[in-house]
């Protein structure tokens, strides 16, 4: 089902069908749009019923000024972004760092099934800071525009070409540390 569908299910006011229809169509992209930035299976799966919930009770609130897939797409990046501060907080409370607790769970994660090239960037990807991670994962991994993304993060294009290219010029870095070609 298409956006425009679905907005008209919602202006027709068959909210529940809605929803279901933004469940069904876009489940798997945020599923793995979440899971860039969590590293976990779990953790993924706990925070996307939790970004449906937000989904579901602000619809009411959707506008239509932005694209719905935007508009989805920020509560993801929001809700993920939250997630790894208190994730990042809990760890300093018990004197750990949570890059390194990423990486760990990027290397017990039972899911993953990816080589070591993949590994590895999710590695570098999780060293990121917040804002370069966020431009990257939607712009590599989504193959968003600029336009949309900056509407998304209400930020300029310009700024997020800027964020874009040093969070890629800084996983080549790492990505050279581990001696593989890109």
């Amino acid at each position: 089902m298409t956006d425009e569908e679905i907005i008209s299910l919602y202006k027709t006011g068959k909210l529940e069908q809605a929803f279901n229809s933004i469940v069904k169509s876009y489940s798997e992209r945020l599923y793995w749009h979440v899971r860039r930035f969590l590293c976990s299976h779990e953790d993924t799966d706990d925070l996307l019923q939790e970004i449906f919930i937000k989904i579901w009770s602000s619809l009411h609130t959707f506008r239509g000024d932005a694209q719905l897939y935007t508009w989805l797409y920020r509560i993801a990046t929001n809700e993920s972004l939250n997630f790894l501060h208190k994730k990042k907080i809990r760890a300093a409370l018990m004197f750990q760092s949570l890059t390194s607790e990423l990486e760990k769970t990027i290397d017990d994660d039972p899911y993953f099934n990816g080589n070591e090239a993949q590994r590895t960037l999710s590695k570098a990807l999780a060293k990121l800071p917040d804002k370069q991670k966020s431009v990257f994962i939607l712009r590599y991994y989504n193959d968003m525009k600029y336009e949309d993304i900056s509407e998304l993060m209400d930020t300029s294009v310009g700024a997020l070409k800027a964020s874009y290219h040093i969070a890629c010029e800084k996983i080549k870095e790492e990505l050279k540390n581990f001696n593989i070609e890109i």
